[in-house]
């Protein structure tokens, strides 16, 4: 087991003006679950690459615990990684997969044959040993690759989107199962996926990354309350916030016909007359006062349900932005219906500078 560190990291692709990945400076504790998120393209799976040793470093280090790996070739970095393809050769028993880098790595037979035993009893995949990855559903495929880095018993676990290839409701059972995998083992874990939900229900600690460079890394619930910026504030959370430009005024900020109150000492630090305003939907409610909005459509989904409307936010017009809410299950509005929405907990909204994005208060 080991710490990871991303010392001011740089990646730049041939041909390319700008960073892959831009000095990316980000600590892993010994034992920790860190969850590396962002859109296509941010830089995610470069990072872990790089760790892997199968992309180059042009600036910076990479340091498993105390060492130096950046120029290591990835054999000598003890690390195991999880792909998102498997990875797993056809013509091989299961066993003989799991065990294969063991055999490379001149283990005996009987040590081969007891680690694997052992990961397989821990990933409930016994029954399968014996059979070729063809005959193996793609769930089973997964725990067989997660048995391959298990028993090699690495510092570091780096895992690539391995979830992708499963249907939605796999993906849940095998995320969980993943998740109680690394607590029981205590491997530090690098673990990348664009997916915002399994980033929230994995990690101990999530890091958010745009245009290759890192936005914020903090808890799932600190992120979730506190985003730094308008980015993670919009890529985290489903439904997502909503985030509207409105106008500085006497007490707060103008919304619809009323005002949501904010500090004068958060608004001072604003760069123009009007600040973002973000609110999730779970911190609206139907109020007698307030953002007024033509409801659109209305998903109930059993215990909860939202609705989607347009808002006439800062006089951008009637189709100027869908505003969401969650409302009551039991009596939600009807689609066409005009209400009017106002936030539930004043102390639960974000302040934005529009210009910068970055959080104020």
């Amino acid at each position: 087991m080991a710490s990871v560190t991303f010392d001011k990291t740089t990646r730049i692709f041939p041909g390319q003006d700008r960073p892959a990945v831009d000095k990316l400076k980000l600590h892993v504790e010994d034992g920790e679950f860190l969850v590396l998120v962002g859109p296509s393209g941010c830089g995610k799976s470069t990072s872990l690459r790089m760790l892997a040793g199968l992309e180059e470093v042009d600036e910076g280090r990479l340091l498993i615990g105390d060492q130096d790996v950046t120029d290591l070739p990835p054999k000598d970095r003890d690390i195991a990684m999880v792909f998102q393809n498997y990875a797993l050769y056809p013509h091989m028993t299961v066993a003989e997969n799991m065990g294969f880098a063991l055999k490379i790595a001149g283990a005996s037979k009987s040590d081969i044959a007891e680690r694997v035993a052992d990961a397989a009893k821990m990933l409930d995949i016994t029954e399968y040993l014996d059979r070729k990855p063809k005959a193996l559903s793609g769930g089973q495929r997964q725990r067989v690759a997660m048995g391959r880095a298990i028993v090699r018993s690495p510092r570091v676990f780096l895992m690539d989107e391995p979830l992708s290839n499963l249907d939605a409701k796999l993906r849940v059972q095998t995320r969980t199962q993943i998740a109680q995998l690394q607590r029981r083992l205590g491997t530090t874990t690098v673990y990348v996926t664009h997916d915002q939900v399994e980033a929230m229900t994995m990690g101990d600690r999530v890091a958010v990354l745009k245009d290759g460079v890192l936005q914020q890394c903090a808890s799932p619930r600190e992120m979730y309350d506190r985003p730094s910026n308008l980015f993670v504030a919009g890529f985290l959370g489903s439904p997502s916030m909503n985030l509207m430009e409105l106008p500085v005024t006497d007490g707060g900020v103008r919304f619809g016909d009323t005002v949501v109150p904010v500090s004068r000492d958060t608004l001072a630090g604003a760069a123009t007359s009007t600040v973002t305003l973000g609110i999730r939907p779970e911190n609206l409610e139907l109020a007698t006062a307030g953002l007024p909005l033509e409801v659109d459509v209305v998903e109930e989904l059993g215990a909860d349900a939202y609705v989607y409307g347009r808002a006439d936010v800062g006089g951008a017009g009637v189709d100027g932005q869908t505003i969401v809410a969650r409302v009551d299950w039991r009596k939600p509005p009807t689609k066409g219906e005009q209400i009017f929405l106002a936030p539930s907990d004043p102390t639960a909204i974000h302040v934005f500078d529009t210009e910068t994005g970055a959080r104020l208060g």
